[in-house]
């Protein structure tokens, strides 16, 4: 059996030695010999393949295999058990928020709480995107599980309308 990505063309050349010019894939002869049918057909078998693999991943997004949801969904619970375990929520006394994605300790007097507009300090960031000054940001999840230094939430936004 010969393999179909390493053979020769084998049409018979004027000396009528069959051609050994190397050919692949879906082409049934070498550009010299092939007909206008033997490349309509090498391009429809092309185009019908690209279709399908290009159709199959589509499909395989698109539907995950129900062993691959059950191991997704497993790996979830752990790191929120794994999270759960590490949050903490205070530190010296203080609360600890997580805002954009970063902690932050917050010294006010009333708890924050999910969605309360606050105001961060400048950092180098901030000042380049919006020049001096605190910034807004959205506490998004209350407690952290960063374990490094945090800086001071610069106090409470004013509410939208004020």
């Amino acid at each position: 059996m010969t393999d179909q990505y390493n053979r020769t063309c084998g049409r018979p050349t004027r000396s009528g030695s069959p051609c050994k010019i190397r050919i692949s894939g879906s082409d049934v002869a070498c550009g010299t010999h092939a007909t206008e049918q033997d490349k309509a057909v090498a391009e429809a078998h092309r185009r019908g393949w690209n279709e399908g693999y290009k159709s199959e991943a589509r499909a395989a997004q698109a539907s995950p295999s129900p062993g691959s949801k059950r191991l997704e969904q497993r790996v979830k619970e752990l790191e929120e058990q794994l999270d759960d375990a590490k949050r903490v929520y205070e530190v010296d006394g203080h609360q600890v928020v997580d805002v954009g994605g970063y902690a932050y300790r917050w010294c006010g007097s009333k708890p924050l709480e999910v969605g309360d507009r606050v105001l961060l300090p400048e950092n180098y960031v901030s000042r380049m995107k919006n020049g001096p000054g605190p910034t807004l940001g959205v506490v998004r999840k209350l407690g952290t599980t960063y374990q490094g230094p945090l800086s001071d939430i610069v106090g409470r936004a004013p509410a939208t309308g004020e």
